[in-house]
């Protein structure tokens, strides 16, 4: 059985490196004004476009473009100029998609494209894969919402169509991501790539008095005006944890690799354009070594030293459960602290980093593509040679004193 795909997020450039170097056989990208990252894709010029290409190309890794807003009219003529762009001078080796306007284009404008339908497109079931692939549609990246036998029975129904389902990163409030609340509080639109993440805001009710007419009089639902309390936050609270109640876990499915793969899954698909080199290199380093050699439990211990609003396999075991949300905090947790990049060593033993969260030294780990190296760091110093005791984010370079070899692009952390 051919091996499921890696499918991995870029939003830049250094990520879309570290992507590829730590295991994935495929990245997504996307430019802001056609995808839905408009607000955190670094993407933003024509050039970053076709220098990730040139890396694909000498890495022999597959590049995959997103175009999957919901265009209004204003945008249709851009896009079709953004898709002959793509056609004429990128060639990715797919188009990722979910309007079938915007499919359309791309039929019209470059009739060759290798179109993926977007989890946006909601193709829940065999019938409506079927539909797409009638369309020319080659992939179809499946919604969240799915169990594993109804994933299953569509690989069944429509054996000829490629199946890619998420299998890490955050899951949406909404049916598949297309949620308006974001739209509504912020005036910023998910669907044209602009979410503000408002699901994940801490919510209290706020009691007012009610009006004369909510008083009723004839018995019907008499209300105490004594006992009204307007003014007063209320917490919003399904359990004795708290108030966030859209706040989803995220999904993981590393120990469910092989039983994905058993069933015909083509490809596995991580989110996260917005997150760091960390998280997507770490993430990656995971799935692969799952997909290659087979889920280990020890690979759980190091998932969770990667940010997350901790785990949950999602539907694919059945419908929801409480434990799917989580009502702690709105914040992300990790077992780690990302502390930096090394850069290249200087001199014998002295390490060029990046530094991008504090550090107070001593113990630290070094996370490479095929192992993780625990070691001490010496001394810390400034590039001018001025020893440091605490190195801050947004210090820069610094230079790490540091026993070894082979850290060259290696990811720091420590144990929190």
């Amino acid at each position: 059985m051919q091996k499921p795909e890696l499918v991995a997020p870029a939003g830049d450039l250094q990520k879309l490196q570290y992507a590829y170097r730590y295991g994935a056989d495929a990245c997504y990208v996307g430019m802001p004004a056609f995808s839905l990252r408009s607000k955190t894709t670094k993407f933003k010029e024509q050039e970053e476009i076709l220098e990730g290409r040139e890396l694909a190309r000498e890495l022999n890794k597959k590049y995959f473009v997103t175009t999957n807003i919901y265009p209004h009219n204003a945008k249709i003529s851009a896009f079709e100029g953004h898709v002959k762009w793509l056609a004429d001078e990128v060639k990715p080796d797919a188009l990722i998609a979910a309007d079938p306007g915007v499919i359309s284009v791309i039929k019209e404008v470059w009739p060759e494209a290798r179109i993926h339908l977007s989890v946006q497109a909601n193709a829940v079931n065999y019938r409506s894969v079927r539909f797409w692939y009638e369309q020319g549609v080659t992939r179809v990246v499946l919604p969240r919402e799915l169990h594993i036998e109804e994933i299953a029975e569509i690989k069944k129904q429509v054996p000829e169509v490629e199946l890619e389902v998420f299998v890490h990163g955050a899951i949406c409030v909404a049916y598949s991501g297309r949620c308006l609340l974001s739209n509504y509080m912020c005036y910023r639109d998910p669907n044209q790539g602009a979410c503000a993440q408002a699901c994940r805001f801490k919510y209290k009710l706020l009691e007012e008095k009610p009006s004369a007419d909510a008083l009723d009089l004839k018995g019907k639902n008499i209300v105490l005006e004594e006992s009204m309390r307007p003014g007063e936050y209320m917490p919003i609270s399904e359990d004795e944890h708290g108030t966030y109640i859209m706040n989803a876990r995220d999904i993981c499915l590393l120990p469910y690799v092989a039983e994905l793969a058993d069933i015909g899954v083509d490809a596995f698909k991580i989110e996260g354009r917005s997150k760091t080199a960390y998280y997507v290199a770490s993430v990656c380093r995971l799935y692969r070594d799952a997909i290659d050699n087979g889920f280990k439990e020890e690979m759980m211990e190091e998932i969770y030293k990667i940010s997350s609003r901790g785990y949950t396999p999602g539907f694919l075991k059945g419908d929801l459960k409480e434990f799917s949300m989580r009502y702690e905090e709105n914040l992300a947790i990790s077992k780690a602290r990302f502390i930096g990049i090394v850069k290249r060593e200087i001199a014998d033993g002295q390490w060029l980093v990046d530094v991008k969260n504090r550090f107070d030294g001593g113990e630290i780990e070094i996370v490479l593509p095929d192992k993780v190296v625990a070691l001490e760091v010496k001394e810390m110093r400034k590039v001018s040679g001025e020893a440091q005791e605490v190195v801050h984010g947004g210090d820069g370079d610094r230079v790490f004193l540091m026993d070894g070899e082979g850290f060259e692009g290696g990811l720091l952390r420590v144990s929190v």
